[in-house]
């Protein structure tokens, strides 16, 4: 059995692999704080015991070597996904491949591995701490993204650095009319506005139209302006309706499918 890990700015999630095709439906998602408490009951609680981990850390050296320390003491080893050059058919366009965010890389080649159709470009919007668009073209390359503040970070921006705005809890409305709406529905309008820049860039340079795959925490909170934002495109150009794809656990996804190919001898999750 291998575990593997998506440590998060926020949550860590967590899920079984034992087979070539994916991971356990099962996962466990822990905020960092509950780690030290949570997480060795749970390893103890498993029916086999893991030897080997792999996952992807965007919390931190700290927190890996909390991590790696939990682990080695139920006698689980750990190895840190390492964005590479290529990865099971999929090229890495990042000016320095290894500078690219390994949870970023984790997730599109869940994505591409699982999901891809012939002839269409991949787009990717992850809301989370931070929000970040990424896309895929039909040959298999990774084009580049966006990383802009995520929602709630938006909200706190506003609030921690101006004198008189709140730290908004407003509706979605097209014209507000106060300023805890108009703090939400401006922050929606950003992630909205951003994913539909994307789409269309996307549709611009490959000539065909993108699969959209949505994902994060901060997703439901999101998703009707974007929903209504990319409805009111296509009905504007003439286009099918443009419907988001939901995938809860991209990250793992991807993680599950370098599992499967990292069981050749001397393999590893960096390998190329």
């Amino acid at each position: 059995m291998t575990l593997l890990i998506d440590a998060g700015n926020t949550r860590i999630k967590l899920a079984a692999w034992s087979a070539p095709d994916g991971r356990t439906a099962d996962v466990l998602s822990l905020a960092h704080e509950d780690i030290p408490t949570v997480l060795p009951g749970w390893l103890a609680s498993q029916p086999r015991a893991f030897r080997q981990a792999c996952g992807v850390n965007v919390a931190g050296t700290a927190l890996g070597q909390r991590l790696a320390g939990i682990l080695a003491d139920a006698g689980c080893a750990l190895e840190w996904l390492k964005p590479s050059a290529c990865a099971l058919g999929l090229q890495n366009g990042y000016d320095t491949p290894e500078q690219l965010g390994a949870d970023r890389w984790a997730a599109l080649l869940g994505i591409w591995h699982k999901r891809r159709q012939q002839g269409a470009p991949l787009l990717l919007a992850t809301f989370g701490t931070a929000t970040t668009i990424d896309a895929i073209s039909p040959a298999g390359r990774f084009l580049g993204g966006l990383i802009l503040p995520g929602a709630a970070m938006m909200r706190r921006s506003l609030a921690q650095g101006t004198a008189q705005l709140p730290l908004a809890a407003g509706d979605l409305r097209p014209f507000p009319t106060n300023t805890h709406d108009a703090i939400s529905s401006g922050m929606a309008a950003a992630q909205a506005g951003a994913v539909l820049r994307q789409w269309l860039t996307l549709r611009q340079h490959c000539g065909a139209t993108p699969q959209l795959f949505v994902a994060g925490g901060n997703w439901p909170q999101l998703a009707g302006e974007v929903e209504r934002l990319l409805q009111d495109l296509a009905t504007l150009a003439g286009l099918p309706p443009i419907l988001p794809q939901t995938v809860p656990h991209a990250v793992l996804d991807g993680l599950a499918y370098l599992a499967g190919q990292a069981r050749a001898p001397g393999a590893s999750l960096a390998a190329s």
